[in-house]
């Protein structure tokens, strides 16, 4: 048998300070879960933005892609496309929201980072380039939005199960050892108060 479940007035005191950290526990499980479901959501929000933007810009330098290889000529654009640097400036750190680390995507975004001539094109190879730049920013922005959604709804459902746990287990399972000490300690009374009864009147 547990010892903390016998009647004494010590045990009793530890069962209802462990029933209040428990129920202040839950109280703190269910904050940081609404917070978590909060920034979620802005997420989700954000991420769909974006992805429609990537989607609209897609199409547009796709549009000048075509048109640059009906002037230009597929093979030239080809080899041009072949000049464009590989990207390899990004880092990756990490951010925390409530105990959830989340990534944050740094990188040198070069603007002017021209590896042809103006002399030797026509404008839509201009627009196409810039049109794709703008989409690799866009991507990594999303990779990073995605990446955060995604650990924070893992920390969501560990928050969940946690709050679940001491809603449905824990706290049920204080609150009946306080009443079962209660009136055990009680039901003690009540006898040493007959008792006290019965010998004052044997002695009376």
């Amino acid at each position: 048998m547990d010892t903390r479940s016998f009647p004494t007035k010590g045990n009793l005191m530890l069962a209802k300070n462990s029933l209040a950290l428990a129920r202040q526990g839950y109280d703190l499980m269910d904050k940081k879960r609404n917070i978590l479901i909060r920034e979620l959501m802005a997420l989700i929000e954000e991420a769909k933005g974006i992805q429609e933007e990537i989607d609209t810009t897609f199409t547009r330098g796709y549009q000048c892609l075509q048109r640059a290889n009906i002037e230009h000529g597929i093979s030239f654009v080809s080899e041009l496309a072949y000049t464009v640097p590989i990207e390899d400036s990004i880092q990756i750190q990490v951010r925390s929201i409530m105990g959830t680390e989340i990534p944050h995507i740094k990188y040198e975004n070069e603007v002017n980072d021209l590896t042809y001539s103006f002399y030797t094109t026509k404008e839509s190879i201009d627009i196409a380039r810039e049109a794709f730049r703008q989409v690799k920013d866009l991507t990594i922005r999303l990779a990073e939005v995605e990446n955060s959604a995604y650990r924070l709804a893992a920390n969501i459902k560990k928050t969940q199960k946690r709050a679940n746990a001491l809603k449905n287990i824990t706290i049920p399972t204080y609150e009946a050892l306080v009443y079962n000490i209660t009136n055990a300690l009680e039901e003690k009374e009540r006898e040493e108060f007959t008792r006290l009864k019965v010998i004052k009147r044997m002695h009376g």
